[in-house]
């Protein structure tokens, strides 16, 4: 019989038991103090006392609910107050030891315990409350073991314990699968429990904490896979039971003041909750797939964005063509690139460039990314009519004298565009096209004519984004000659051989050998060679030839550039450039 304790089995007996396994109950101000020591604002304490002090909840729990602590913080300052250490999540077992299977899953799910180890100096168990002495007693007491305590942060604890504990609810809820799905008061009742609560805000700020730009939510028959997007590529973390598929699409649902009811089409909305004690928002995307619903959630973390050129990673040479282009007084200057490529990004770093007191500047976007002080920034909506074209319209009255313009996606948009430049206007748009010459194409296939465009265009940036080297365990080594030659890397000046830096993985880098992504750039000038083309309606691979000859470096040239200085990888440049080329 599996031990659960309860409040009528003993605690006084359960805690002596195990008392002399255990020290004293460390208390929440010794907790607190850590924190402080460690570099938490006094000032968070004390807003969360004054909260506390309200609804009777342990100060510890305000602080985490309000976002002024990260679970890793609290956990940190909980093994810095008990002596132990932070748990990782690669150190769980692949199995529970033997001893634990005396212990009911369902009280160490309750508990938040789980143990990891049994060896001849005692059961090591992980725990997520250091302040409850309790359950490390009972365990104690139910598996004659001397207990040692290390601490878990929740999230990882919890995806643990989905991994290694049975599920006491999995056949409750396999039976009652069918009538769940299609109650939605009974979704709405399952979402707002505490433990889904818990563990979508862990979801959440798991996410905001190892800086990922997307989380994913995908359920499947027997799954429900949550994966991060770290510097564009996708990584699976530990997964929750597949019974909380729905639960936890319906907590996001409710978050994002979305129809909980409504699962057969699509839906999208925004989240903004405080983390790390910094406002962030979500923007939310439901669709309905095989298995339910899937859900995406983009973090828009303005504290983690640094809207600057010499963040972004653009080579001088390019930021200073794109500057001159931005300084004219009218025109249009285009960002190119498949979607995720950075373009809108770096349409922000220039109007925040642009942005002053004696201009005007206002935005039409589909959707508003993140929110610019002193800019006036206008969202599509095209359910109820205001759409790029229409809001265009309008705004040509506001008398502007920048305008942002998210997309140009069709012709109408596109001649609106190109009259707000021809009456005096500098506009700044994007483009989706495979390099700076093809954007040509693209205009013309939408049906602009080719005078129109050499009487407006300023300048044409095509980019893409490539994972950053880690600084921190990025190695040297020297190019094989089959590499040299295929990418035909030119050796130093002085004759030495030509090195290329790899990827390693380390703490700082998440184990990956890449930590952060930069912007590669080609700029396409409006010069007179390249005005001559236009109007001889020439194809992109001649304006590009004539462009490279004038001195542009093209984008697959400037990822070499960058692989050679050690920024990123030969790999990278293949990976994120010339596949798309």
């Amino acid at each position: 019989m599996n031990f659960d304790p309860s409040p009528t089995s003993g605690r006084a007996e359960v805690e002596t038991a195990g008392r002399s396994q255990l020290a004293a109950a460390p208390s929440i101000e010794a907790l607190i103090e850590h924190m402080v020591a460690a570099g938490t604002d006094p000032r968070a304490i004390e807003r969360a006392r004054l909260v506390t002090a309200d609804n009777g909840q342990r100060l510890d729990t305000i602080l985490l609910s309000l976002g002024l602590v990260s679970e890793r913080q609290m956990a940190e300052a909980g093994a810095a107050l008990l002596g132990t250490t932070v748990i990782r999540p690669d150190q769980y077992p692949a199995t529970l030891p033997d001893c634990a299977a005396v212990l009911a899953s369902r009280y160490l799910r309750a508990a938040r315990c789980l143990p990891l180890s049994d060896t001849a100096d005692g059961l090591t168990i992980a725990v997520a409350d250091p302040l409850d002495t309790f359950a490390p007693a009972a365990i104690a007491a139910a598996t004659g073991r001397d207990v040692r305590v290390r601490i878990a942060v929740p999230v990882e604890l919890e995806a643990a314990m989905a991994r290694l504990l049975p599920d006491p609810e999995a056949e409750d809820a396999e039976q009652g699968g069918a009538a769940l799905e299609d109650d939605a008061e009974r979704l709405k009742d399952l979402a707002s429990e505490a433990p889904v609560i818990r563990l979508v805000n862990q979801i959440i700020a798991r996410a905001v904490e190892t800086s990922a730009s997307d989380i994913h939510i995908e359920p499947f028959e027997d799954s429900v896979r949550i994966r991060y997007r770290y510097d564009g590529v996708l990584q699976e973390t530990d997964n929750p039971p597949p019974r909380l598929a729905a639960a936890i699409v319906s907590r996001i649902k409710i978050m994002a003041r979305l129809d909980i009811a409504e699962r057969r089409l699509p839906q999208d909305g925004r989240i903004r909750l405080a983390v790390r004690g910094q406002d962030v928002d979500f923007r939310v995307s439901t669709l309905a797939s095989m298995h339910g619903e899937t859900v995406v959630l983009r973090v828009l973390d303005r504290s983690a964005v640094t809207f600057a050129w010499d963040k972004l990673g653009l080579a001088p040479a390019v930021v200073g063509q794109l500057e001159k282009s931005l300084a004219l007084p009218n025109g249009i200057v285009l960002v190119t690139g498949p979607t995720g490529s950075g373009k809108t990004t770096t349409l922000y770093t220039g109007l925040l460039a642009l942005n002053a007191v004696t201009r005007k500047i206002i935005t039409v976007e589909d959707p508003i990314e993140y929110q610019l002080r002193g800019i006036n920034q206008v969202q599509v909506k095209p359910q109820i009519g205001l759409t790029f074209a229409t809001l265009l319209r309008t705004i040509l009255r506001q008398d502007p004298d920048v305008i942002m313009v998210g997309e140009i996606r069709d012709l109408e948009t596109a001649q609106i565009t190109v009259q707000a430049a021809l009456t005096g206007h500098l506009v700044l748009s994007t483009l989706h096209t495979n390099s700076a010459a093809a954007t040509i194409t693209r205009l013309r296939d939408m049906g602009l004519e080719d005078y129109l465009m050499t009487a407006v265009l300023r300048g044409v940036l095509a980019q893409r984004l490539v994972r950053r080297l880690c600084r921190t365990c990025r190695r040297p080594a020297e190019a094989p000659p089959a590499v040299t030659e295929q990418f035909r890397l030119d050796p130093p000046q002085h004759g030495g051989k030509v090195t290329l830096w790899h990827p390693v993985g380390c703490a700082d880098c998440r184990k990956t050998g890449y930590r952060g992504r930069l912007a590669i750039a080609e700029f396409l000038p409006q010069t007179e060679q390249v005005e001559r083309l236009i109007l001889g309606r020439a194809d992109q691979n001649e304006i590009e030839r004539a462009a490279v000859a004038a001195g542009m470096v093209p984008l697959f040239r400037a990822g070499v550039a960058a692989a050679l200085d050690g920024t990123t990888t030969i790999e990278e440049v293949v990976r994120g450039i010339q596949a798309d080329s």
